[in-house]
């Protein structure tokens, strides 16, 4: 029996020190939500890769999103673009009329000539200050590595519709400006028809791209959670037993320093 050095006393100091570590341990993950501690720098350095990865995926759907508005618009404009020029076709036909005199076909050459202007005020038409119909490409980032895909423009300042559009050069004025002017009307109607669908596959791939990041944000997210999150009910068990390890240990700490007052039996 010693009394310089408590062996028990040690031991049972060791225990408390370790159990206390697990109980702030359990408790810093309780409280904050997080299983990743300054000391799993493996698992905090993945997680945060991951979440950044979530954070590049939100900016792809933003643009993806925005790109799809940007057709949308696109689409809207040339869809009055075309009923401009069915009613321009129209009136063509209108003033082929043999029954007619040149002073009605001037007429009809009145609202001829309000469509084209109609047509050539869209070509200068902007999405948050982009042209919306000009010849330059337009590329959409849609996924989080930066990878694009180009949307080959639409110039409404170009022929077919140019040709069209300016009253200068097209009229309905007579029979033979009419029935030059429905051919180049048939040609910027087909147009209209073959740019509406490009814009129509543009945006059934942009859909696709937002439903692809949207899996790849849940995917990643579960990732994250599984790597980061705390499962409160097993850390909630883990918290229970390091209180009682510690209260335990802290007893029997007790106990030990009264050891060795023992010795004083020996001394009476």
């Amino acid at each position: 029996m010693v009394i310089n050095n408590n062996l028990a006393a040690l031991s049972s100091s060791d225990n408390l020190t370790t159990n206390q570590a697990r109980l702030a341990r359990s408790l810093a993950r309780i409280s904050s939500g997080s299983r990743l501690q300054p000391d799993d720098a493996a698992g905090m350095a993945v997680g945060t890769k991951m979440d950044a990865q979530v954070h590049r995926i939100n900016g792809a759907k933003s643009n993806v999103a925005n790109a799809t508005s940007f057709v949308q618009t696109q689409d809207g404009y040339l869809k009055k673009v075309g009923k401009a020029l069915d009613r321009m076709s129209e009136l063509c036909i209108l003033a082929q009329d043999a029954t007619k005199a040149d002073a009605d076909r001037l007429l009809y050459n009145k609202e001829f000539t309000e469509l084209q202007n109609y047509i050539a005020t869209n070509v200068d038409k902007e999405f948050n200050g982009v042209s919306l119909f000009s010849s330059a490409p337009l590329s959409v980032t849609i996924d989080s590595e930066g990878g694009s895909f180009t949307m080959t423009g639409i110039d409404l300042a170009l022929p077919p519709y140019s040709t069209i559009s300016d009253p200068a050069t097209k009229s309905i004025s007579t029979v033979v400006n009419a029935q030059a002017s429905l051919v180049d009307v048939k040609t910027a109607l087909a147009m209209v028809g073959s740019d509406r669908a490009t814009i129509g596959a543009y945006t059934s791939r942009l859909n696709y791209s937002s439903e692809q990041l949207t899996i790849s944000k849940e995917n990643l997210t579960a990732a994250s959670s599984h790597i980061q999150d705390v499962d409160i009910a097993d850390e909630s068990t883990e918290y229970a037993k390091a209180n009682i390890m510690v209260q335990s240990a802290t007893a029997m700490l007790a106990q030990a320093n009264q050891l060795p007052q023992s010795v004083l039996r020996l001394l009476q």
